[in-house]
């Protein structure tokens, strides 16, 4: 980053964004890197629990001011929010994409994506917020009311820093709410630092957004606060049923958007050219690294093998190197470890029975798509979220198979259905368990208006939508009232 813009390296590089731009007195810094090339782009404060802590303090004494601001001020803030996205839209998506390693047009959508879930948010601040409900008293007065959690720690991702943390900070706000946000310590500045910036220049008063890097301690120390009355956290199973053991023993409210192991089902009456488009985008959008992936290529006996071969054809016109210096498909996979994982999947996979129909290979991080056919039940790529980019195939006889193998899967998340029948596809649908169901179209689809969320091991019911976030932040208050204090037989 250069020295002007919107986040420039001289206010944040060494410091954590609560009640204003300081240093962490205890825990040092973070390196901030391009994924692709390594290259050091500065570093940022790395929190401690006594950071948690001092932050959730601010927090709640500065939300009860919030909620009490008319909700169209508190929308006014967060739409203007929205309007400086759009304004800096090609100064996030750079950062989105050296950070993460995504490609130019994924940094583009994410942003745009970004923008309109902000400007979705900011109507929740001017909506009806309860109801005059039915009273048996003569002269009682009964209203139910939705008002503000309080404060909403937010745990995000690395994937789509900016999204991810977004759908949750800005209804968040819109609602009342206070929050302190804890982003990937590997995405740190597109998920955390830009929100800083962001809503402070939008006029958010200060200690209503506390930017908290670290990893798991702060997590931990996030959860635990008694200042903070509710968790949103989107990431993997098996640290979502950490956090979620962990609220639940303290009667903490929490929102968990987990993995996806997500089935891609090919019926024989479907366009295989059109489907072999869609899976592998599906499969090899950012390297395989959304937890909407296709994870599954369920394919119908008859067609599978022309399927294969449309498939494989897409995966190896597909592009891969650093999407900061060139136009390519795929970047880098986020790390090392999962590189090896993903390593490991496959030679697991391969090992019993599976075939490698291409790809199978990498250099550093950047991994060359791939293709895996005769994958069971019982295979590391059929029962494992992989988070890179390898399209498993399996064939199935009839739809009841393809039904009993789509919900083979501890995972509930997502899954596509793609035939020239849609009364066909409708049918299948109706018997999957997962939250998210699209027909003629592949997995990774997120619009603000339909609820995102998973089932299963992929969440614990909660969804992000214009649709839900009003229920997802708030909660119930009953309020009676009568003009003179009612008297009782005692």
């Amino acid at each position: 980053m250069g020295s002007t813009g919107l986040a420039p390296l001289s206010v944040w590089n060494g410091k954590l964004y609560s009640n204003g731009w300081r240093r962490s007195a205890e825990s040092g810094t973070l390196v901030v890197t391009d994924k692709a090339s390594g290259e050091r782009l500065g570093e940022i404060g790395h929190a401690c629990a006594d950071d948690v802590t001092s932050a959730a303090l601010i927090a709640r004494e500065s939300q009860r001011a919030w909620a009490a601001q008319p909700g169209p001020h508190r929308g006014d803030i967060v739409r203007k929010a929205s309007q400086l996205v759009l304004e800096h839209a090609d100064e996030i998506a750079a950062q989105i994409v050296r950070e993460t390693g995504s490609i130019r047009p994924k940094g583009r959508a994410e942003t745009a994506l970004t923008a309109r879930e902000i400007l979705e948010a900011a109507t929740l601040a001017s909506q009806p917020t309860g109801f005059i409900t039915a009273s048996e008293a003569p002269g009682r007065r009964s209203i139910a009311r939705r008002v503000p959690v309080g404060v909403v720690g937010i745990i995000t991702p690395w994937n789509s820093p900016f999204l991810l943390a977004a759908r949750a900070i800005a209804p968040a706000l819109a609602t009342g709410n206070a929050v302190l946000l804890k982003p990937d310590p590997q995405s740190p500045v597109c998920g955390g630092v830009f929100f800083a910036q962001l809503f402070e220049a939008a006029g958010l008063p200060p200690g209503l957004l506390h930017v908290l890097p670290g990893g798991a301690d702060i997590g931990d120390a996030l959860v635990k606060d008694k200042h903070v009355e509710m968790i949103s956290f989107t990431g993997s199973t098996r640290v979502g049923r950490a956090i979620g053991a962990s609220a639940g023993g303290l009667l903490k409210r929490v929102s968990l958007e987990l993995g996806g192991n997500n089935a891609f089902i090919v019926l024989d009456d479907a366009d295989i050219e059109a489907a072999a488009s869609a899976g592998a985008w599906g499969s090899f959008f950012h390297q395989g690294q959304i937890c909407f992936t296709a994870g599954r290529h369920l394919v119908q006996e008859r067609i599978a093998e022309l399927y294969v071969q449309a498939l494989v054809r897409h995966a190896q016109a597909l592009k891969v190197g650093d999407p900061a210096k060139s136009e390519v498909h795929l970047g880098p996979l986020i790390n090392e470890r999962q590189a090896a994982n993903v390593d490991r999947v496959i030679a697991a996979t391969t090992a019993r029975g599976a075939q490698l129909a291409t790809g199978g290979t990498r250099q550093g991080l950047f991994f060359v798509p791939t293709v895996l056919t005769a994958v069971a039940p019982g295979m590391a790529a059929f029962d494992e979220e992989i988070f890179g980019p390898v399209a498993p195939v399996t064939t199935f006889r009839d739809d009841e198979e393809a039904v009993r193998l789509a919900n083979h899967t501890e995972y509930g998340l997502a899954a596509s259905i793609l035939s020239a029948d849609l009364t066909r596809a409708q049918r299948i649908a109706d018997q999957l368990r997962c939250g998210i169901i699209h027909i003629n179209d592949q997995t990774i689809l997120h619009e603000v208006y339909g609820p995102i969320g998973g089932h299963g091991s992929s969440g614990n019911g909660y969804s992000y939508s214009t649709l839900t976030n009003m229920e997802q932040f708030t909660e119930w208050q009953w309020v009676t009232s009568r003009e003179r204090i009612a008297t009782y037989p005692f």
